[in-house]
């Protein structure tokens, strides 16, 4: 099986680097497309397949091509590489908001999977979401799906308006992840810690609370109870999180996530 990634940015080379570690394909079956000429000789150096700097005849060569750029370059991509695409290739996009439909009227093809990865793919830790057309076969999508897994954990779907609402919850997830330890950091340094043992407070303050949530089948809910001690201080800093509604206004920029993430849809 041979795989073009077109993009090499962070997401790009995630793919690249999981797929040679799980040895689903070799260095010699992965080709790469990056525009950069800077990046492109980065990704020379790391080894990990052939790269190219413009489209050519070599892309009809590929059983899957990975879709790994912004999705506000989609159109520039998409009218540069239609000409090489061929119907039985299948056409894996993680670009965000850019749906289906118009993958598949910009590239005159049918066989599309779509994706929403998020960072901690990086590490082999991430959370997928992914649906597919009809034209894809049960054998192409398990052959997706072990891509996929290759970077942590998946969900398919069969609505692709859950792909939008993904990249508001996992996608965009990271991001809230580390406001709230650097709140945590923050306020440890404003009560007296310096920063480095700030930063030693929130990082294994969570690291922990994830390890122990994973060892037990407890809810978020019941976790809350064993720590929240009727008038003790975890009541105290939970109370006032309810008085300023703060799982509402958490929920309003969730949904401002998920809206922007129609918007690039439409």
């Amino acid at each position: 099986m041979k795989i073009l990634i077109v993009g090499g940015g962070n997401m790009g080379l995630t793919y690249a680097k999981s797929l040679l570690n799980a040895h689903i394909v070799t260095k010699e079956s992965m080709m790469i497309l990056e525009k950069s000429n800077e990046k492109a000789e980065k990704i020379k150096d790391l080894n990990v397949g052939t790269v190219f700097g413009e489209p050519d005849a070599y892309i009809k060569e590929a059983d899957l091509i990975i879709l790994a750029v912004k999705p506000q370059d989609s159109d520039i991509l998409f009218s540069k590489i239609k000409g090489f695409i061929d119907h039985q290739q299948v056409v894996l996009s993680i670009m965000a908001g850019i749906p289906m439909t118009k993958i598949s009227s910009a590239l005159d093809c049918q066989k599309i999977i779509r994706a929403m990865p998020n960072l901690p793919a990086q590490v082999g830790s991430g959370m997928t979401v992914y649906t597919s057309s009809v034209e894809v076969t049960r054998i192409e999508l398990v052959m997706v799906q072990n891509i996929l897994n290759s970077t942590g954990k998946t969900i398919y779907v069969d609505n692709e308006e859950l792909i939008d609402a993904s990249t508001a919850i996992s996608g965009s997830g990271p991001a809230y992840v580390f406001f709230y330890i650097q709140s945590l950091i923050d306020s440890a340094q404003h009560l007296g810690f310096s920063k480095s043992q700030a930063e030693l407070l929130a990082y294994t303050t969570f690291k922990g609370t994830i390890n122990l949530f994973n060892k037990h089948n407890f809810s978020c809910e019941e976790w809350i109870s064993k720590v929240a001690s009727r008038g003790g201080t975890t009541e105290a800093a939970l109370n006032s999180f309810a008085s300023n509604e703060v799982k509402a206004k958490l929920g309003e920029a969730y949904q401002a996530a998920f809206s922007r993430a129609r918007e690039l849809s439409e």
